[in-house]
């Protein structure tokens, strides 16, 4: 099991404030890596800013947006076959980021 997160700061910033858009850019995302959701849950907070969570079937992917910093923070928790780099590319290329940095952390499993 792999916790993959990725700091990503966009051109756009109105795409951080569009919950309808960041769902479909992480379910994109889900879909490029093989991964299965299984449920979701998106909120979005009085300045704009969303967090959502895609439940996978091999664990999650969630965001929280940062529209005030051009920034949103993604991870992805995930065991089995998903491709990460797939999923992470995706939602890079759907957020049209400028910048980025991921981190790939092992995390322990039984």
């Amino acid at each position: 099991m792999r916790l993959h997160a990725l700091d990503a700061w966009v051109r756009d910033t109105a795409v951080l404030t569009d919950a309808s858009a960041l769902r479909e850019i992480l379910r994109a995302g889900a879909r490029a890596g093989g991964a299965t959701v299984v449920g979701e849950e998106f909120h979005v907070f009085p300045n704009g800013a969303v967090t959502g969570v895609l439940v996978l079937a091999q664990s999650h992917l969630s965001i929280h947006t940062w529209p005030e910093f051009a920034l949103a923070n993604v991870d992805l928790l995930s065991y089995g076959d998903v491709r990460a780099d797939d999923v992470l590319r995706v939602i890079c290329e759907r957020l049209d980021v400028v910048r980025s940095s991921v981190c790939s952390i092992r995390r322990a499993v039984g």
